[in-house]
């Protein structure tokens, strides 16, 4: 990694957004910014659940990148907001290729955290010739033992985090809270449901960054938005993401053929950093980067550094 720091680009707005159609029952929103006729880059959010936002664009220098960023279903300002039916991964990724001939795109740079990273390995498996290039952060494969980790052992590092989450349940359902707040997050009274999403989601955002952030007691975030995200988290992880018995790893080997960079936060207490190192080594081409003062978010400073470097190299390469 270069000794130089790389900030963010400054704020843009879309020049085209709409809605596609993918199912029967979901449309995807997604947007366009920067260069109309540069060169095709999408970006997939993690969660699951979580949805796009204006500080993503500024990853991409808008004067190379046609800059496409999409809500995945059920997230953001997808339809129906908060819905689980028919949203596997596998739908997920026919949707990233249905937008990509829907924009008219032979293949395009794939970039993703967390869980945007499994989306972007998992459509690079199933679509690799539609993927120039793929930029990796947060690495998170949906195996168990993450899974296990984020609900669970990660309470050795945050404990009065784990407590907050556990001291909202009653005693007798504290020893499985997934599923005691699914049962409060897909409840039809959003006086249940609401409460309950917004304290879900506090728990994954209090273990996000290497320094604790800034405490608000009052989130500025619409009730609605907050059960959509937490409905759609908890539908993929009481599914194991749909990954199942696949094994991600054994798969990336076969795209040895993509360019490839790899960014993980030393001290990621959401996706930690095995998953990376052991990515890394079933990637051996890749370019690989530990962050060494830095947790799970993109805003991170040596993150977001690291991403728009990996950005720029990309255009330097392709220009």
């Amino acid at each position: 990694m270069s000794s130089s720091t790389y900030n963010l680009f400054p704020e843009l707005a879309t020049f085209h957004n709409e809605m596609l159609k993918v199912s029967e029952k979901h449309a995807i929103y997604y947007e366009e910014c920067g260069n109309p006729a540069g060169y095709p880059v999408i970006f997939l959010h993690g969660g699951p659940g979580s949805g796009c936002n204006p500080a993503q664009r500024r990853f991409f220098d808008p004067g190379f990148y046609r800059i496409i960023l999409l809500d995945q279903r059920g997230c953001g300002r997808s339809t129906p907001q908060g819905g689980i039916e028919d949203n596997t991964i596998d739908a997920l990724v026919s949707d990233i290729e249905a937008l990509k001939l829907h924009l008219n795109i032979k293949e395009w740079l794939v970039f993703g955290g967390s869980w945007g990273s499994t989306l972007a390995l998992a459509y690079a498996v199933a679509y690799p010739n539609s993927v120039s290039g793929l930029i990796l952060r947060g690495i998170f494969l949906s195996r168990p033992t993450e899974l296990n980790w984020f609900l669970g052992e990660v309470r050795s590092f945050y404990p009065e985090s784990w407590e907050k989450l556990l001291s909202y349940l009653p005693a007798n359902e504290q020893s499985n809270p997934l599923q005691a707040y699914g049962t409060r997050v897909f409840s039809d009274d959003i006086k249940i449901a609401g409460p309950a999403a917004t304290q879900w989601n506090a728990y994954e955002s209090s273990i996000m960054s290497l320094l604790p952030r800034a405490a608000s007691n009052t989130s500025t975030t619409p009730v609605e938005v907050e059960v959509a995200r937490a409905r759609v988290q908890i539908h993929y992880i009481l599914n194991n993401c749909f990954v199942g018995n696949r094994d991600l790893l054994a798969e990336a080997k076969a795209l040895s053929a993509i360019p490839t960079t790899i960014i993980q936060g030393r001290y990621d207490m959401v996706c930690p950093p095995i998953s990376a190192w052991e990515l890394k080594n079933a990637m051996p081409h890749a370019k690989f980067l530990m962050i060494a003062d830095a947790g799970h978010s993109a805003m991170e400073t040596g993150i977001t550094s690291a991403l728009i470097e990996a950005t720029e190299a990309f255009r330097i390469s392709h220009q």
